[in-house]
């Protein structure tokens, strides 16, 4: 199906639903700034570098990660009762998947990317992780231990990367630039070797 045909099919079933009176008029618009101003994983860099910063912010992010977000403006749907935070260590690597569908904290980390929603990725990473991982470019050795955490119907996941040594002192705006959203969710690790020295100007923190 070409491209063209899809929107067409859009337009049609979003005139139908709208005529119907199950949609209303400005739902498809609010939704589209939600996704593009609001639902960014710049929030969830932005609590990570609040985390990396506040040792006591840390520790509340890590036990209520529901709660720190709210603490901080980022609101998240009533069924997500709960927002775990898994921390990266240097010998502990977690990410996350949702192997019924695509399930995320969209509203902390943004909307998934099309590789998450894959079933070659959602059925894989659990049974291969290690070999997924490297797959995706991340190399881990073999004593650094994987845990995979599987979202369910009331609970969401983010990753708290490990803060790359070289940012000490650094303030969180720009610690929240270096965070990108494939970190939050656990298949990039930021510090070196995995993450080589750059700018983090021009890492997609955003």
């Amino acid at each position: 199906m070409n491209r063209s045909s899809m929107e067409t099919r859009v337009a049609a079933l979003e005139t139908l639903l709208k005529d119907k009176g199950v949609l209303a008029d400005d739902s498809v618009a609010t939704y589209a700034h939600r996704t593009s101003e609001e639902w960014l994983p710049i929030n969830g860099a932005r609590l990570c570098a609040r985390a990396w910063r506040d040792p006591e912010f840390k520790q509340f992010l890590l036990a209520d990660g529901k709660a720190a977000a709210a603490s901080m403006g980022f609101a998240m749907p009533e069924h997500h009762r709960k927002l775990a935070v898994k921390e990266n260590t240097p010998s502990v690597h977690n990410v996350i998947c949702c192997t019924l569908c695509s399930c995320t904290a969209f509203t902390i980390i943004g909307m998934a990317p099309g590789w998450y929603k894959d079933f070659e990725y959602r059925a894989s990473i659990v049974r291969e992780a290690r070999t997924v991982l490297a797959e995706m470019g991340l190399v881990l050795r073999d004593e650094i231990k994987i845990r995979v955490w599987d979202t369910t119907t009331d609970t969401r996941y983010m990753i708290l990367p490990l803060q790359p040594p070289y940012t000490a002192g650094w303030s969180e705006e720009r610690l929240a630039r270096l965070v990108t959203k494939e970190s939050l969710i656990g298949v990039q690790r930021l510090e070196p070797p995995f993450l080589p020295v750059q700018n983090p100007d021009a890492l997609q923190g955003q």
